[in-house]
Parts: C-alpha cells; structure tokens; sequence
C-alpha cells in the first residue's frame, strides 16, 4: 500500500519501518476500498503517524483507547507557528483548531477499524420507558420535529436521571423535585433567560402528558414559571439585499465548489429555507416541467410548494449536469470528493465561509442570516407580514411580527406624519 502512495525512498522508507505498519497499512487499503483519492490517503498515512505516537500505541498493544484520552492528546497538539499580529493569531488559532479536530476523527476511525475504541457506557435510565412514551406523544400527537423532541428528552433525562423515586409511586413527580433540578441542571453552566423559559417550557410539556398518566398531581404544569422574556426583544441580523447580491457574485465562476455553492446560497437568500431544508432536498423535489420546488418544513414536515424561478433553477441545473458526482445518493447537494456523500451539516458551512469572506459585521454567520435577508428584502418590497409568513413557512402570525421592527424607514414615515395642527 505504501508503495503505491509514496515514491521518494525516504518516505517510503519511513512509513514502512515506522511501528505498527501493518495496521497502518490495513486501514488504508480499507479507505482506498472505499474511494478515497491518492491525496487524501497520503495525508490519512501522515496523519497515522502522529496519531500512533501521541497515543503511544506501540507500548499499549490491545488496550482499549477512549474518545476522551484521543480529544486530550488533540488538544495537546502544537499551534501551527508562532502570530505575527492579531489577524494572524486568529487565522492561527482557526488552523490549529481544524487539525486538532482532523486529529481526533482520524484517530477515531482508525481505533474504530482496529476494534480498539472503547465505547461510552450510557447508563441505562429506569424511566427509559417513560421518556420514550412522551417522545412518540410528542411525535404523533403534537408532529414536532425530531430534533426539537430529541432536544426536549435529552432535559428530561437529565431531569428524571437526578430523581430516585419509586416508579410505582401514584406522585412519583412533586414541586420540591422540579425546583431543585432546574436549579441543577442552571447551575452546570451559563444559561440566559431565553434558554431558562425555554427548558421551562419543555417541562410544562412534559408534565401535562405525565398528569394524564397519573404521575403528578394536576395543575403541577401550570405552576412553573421561568424568567420574563419579552418576544420581539432583539432585531433579526443578517445582511442587506446589496451585500447578498454581493455575496453571489463571489460565487459566480467556474470552479466546482463555487457552481455548488452559489445553487446553495440561493436557496438561502431567495426562498429563505432553512439549513435542515436545503440539505435534505431529493432530486424528485425539483419537478422542472412544472417548475416548481416542493420543501419539506424542518419544523412541521409539511410540504411547501415554490415557484421554482429562473435564477435558481438555473444555477441548480448547472450544478447537476456539471458538477454533482454520479452517486446513488438522492440527496441533491453531495461532497465533491470521495466518499461521496451527502453534505448534511456541511451546507451551513458553505454559508459561514462566503459570509465571512464578504466582509460584514454580523452577530452570526450561517444560513438563518441569509433567512433574516430575505425576510427584510420581501418587507422592503412591500410584501405584506402574512405573505412573507407563507413565504417563510411560518405556523404563527407572531414569528414573522418581528420583522415589522426592520422596517425602520416606514416606521419614520409614521413619525413624520403631518397630523394638521391637531396637537
């Protein structure tokens, strides 16, 4: 394997009297098997090396190696080198921050294949039952999200796992246990109102399901309070229609990373999709003799239907016929380099990179910036908080009201109105 990556003697020579060359030689082939090109690989066979030392693999022969001690060793590693001024510190401590994290996932895989990664004990929760029965509630019942009902059972968990009461017990839930596990779970770290009123309201859920069920006196849900917040307190961010269109030109070229991710960035900035909606689009969601785009709501699972309009349509059709990899994925946005898969979590990135290249001041840089630009953008327009509700996939008139307090030009009209001497 090693023959076929390096060619210079000393190279060569190196990863093949290094120790523990067979393993390392195993699991290369392993990822040659699945598609990996020769630059990738060489770099995986480098990247081995470090992985076998700081571990001190040679002198633990067959011990189980946990995710902690790899995440330990990762952030031992060395900066990249030394900061001549302040930019070169960040860009320093972006890179030294990025191989770290290639670090602990190489040396997770490879543990992995070599059957040496010990895996984390969760240990088992007598209420599993309960918490599963309230997570399929919430699933048929109510039609949330996975990710909201994972977020709300992962709190519970931590809620019921700090609880030993008996589970034949007719009120096995009372106050006294509820105040003291959000001062716990408050207490393990920094927590603002909004995330206060937020795992409240998880647990108000929660309880109304377990007064049906008889596990808590009634009314109990109904006695929890979390902070004031005040909705509407703080302006959608993201940025102007100019710096949008500015943010497209930057990816109006020919190479292939750039074809991808200006069909992206559109789907963002145009039809204000989310990031769950856009990595989740199928090639069957594009019906071009109709043109029209179908969406699956992250939120709701409905189905919204989209003018698929030309500038859009256009750069997707570019994507696909130039540039997206023959794969059996249906999946429409797919990794340019093998193994080829889907991008998932990777289309966020495509957003945060050409954002922060653009060179704007934001308080966060991902694809809801570009949600919070389209919404302003259809408001200057004249689009009414209704149609951009629609537009947005909103379920309630509330969510979209927040952006009326964009609209501070309108908002001056309204204060420079000739009242004609009534006061």
């Amino acid at each position: 394997m090693f023959e076929q990556l390096f060619v210079k003697p000393h190279a060569l020579a190196r990863h093949s009297t290094e120790p523990l060359s067979d393993e390392r030689r195993r699991f290369l082939a392993h990822l040659e098997e699945r598609g990996l090109p020769r630059v990738t690989l060489r770099w995986y066979a480098e990247t081995l090396l470090r992985v076998a030392d700081a571990l001190r693999l040679v002198d633990r022969p067959g011990e189980m190696i946990s995710r902690d001690e790899i995440d330990r060793c990762a952030a031992d590693l060395a900066p990249v080198h030394p900061a001549l001024d302040e930019d070169q510190a960040v860009v320093n401590q972006r890179r030294t921050t990025k191989n770290r994290q290639k670090f602990s996932s190489v040396a997770t895989r490879w543990l992995r294949y070599l059957g040496r990664l010990q895996d984390e004990l969760i240990p088992a929760s007598p209420y599993a039952e309960q918490i599963e029965a309230f997570a399929d509630f919430l699933r048929r019942e109510r039609g949330l999200s996975d990710r909201t009902i994972s977020n709300s059972c992962t709190f519970l968990r931590k809620f019921l796992g700090q609880r030993d009461l008996p589970l034949n017990s007719r009120y096995w839930i009372t106050m006294t246990q509820i105040d003291k596990a959000i001062a716990d779970v408050v207490s393990q770290g920094s927590y603002t109102p909004r995330s206060i009123q937020n795992l409240t309201s998880h647990l108000r859920v929660f309880l109304r399901y377990a007064e049906r069920q008889g596990w808590c006196q009634k009314e109990l849900a109904e006695s929890i309070y979390g902070p004031r917040t005040f909705t509407q307190q703080s302006l959608p961010a993201g940025p102007s229609w100019n710096d949008v269109q500015r943010l497209l030109a930057m990816t109006d070229g020919n190479r292939p990373i750039d074809i991808r991710d200006r069909a992206i960035l559109m789907l963002f900035a145009i039809y204000g999709l989310r990031r769950g909606e856009v990595a989740r689009l199928r090639l069957s969601d594009f019906d071009w003799e109709r043109e029209l785009l179908s969406v699956v709501c992250s939120k709701t699972r409905r189905t919204r239907l989209y003018p698929l309009i030309y500038p859009v349509g256009n750069a997707v059709l570019r994507y696909l016929k130039e540039v997206r990899p023959r794969a059996p994925h249906r999946e429409v946005f797919l990794t340019l380099l093998h193994p080829i898969r889907p991008l998932h979590t990777s289309v966020s990135h495509a957003a945060r990179r050409h954002l922060r290249r653009l060179g704007v001041d934001l308080p966060h840089y991902g694809p809801h910036a570009l949600r919070h630009a389209c919404a302003t953008h259809l408001l200057s327009q004249g689009r009414t908080l209704k149609e951009i509700g629609d537009h947005l996939g909103h379920r309630e008139p509330d969510t979209t009201r927040i952006y009326a307090k964009v609209d501070l030009g309108g908002l001056r009209l309204v204060a420079n109105f000739d009242v004609g001497g009534l006061i």
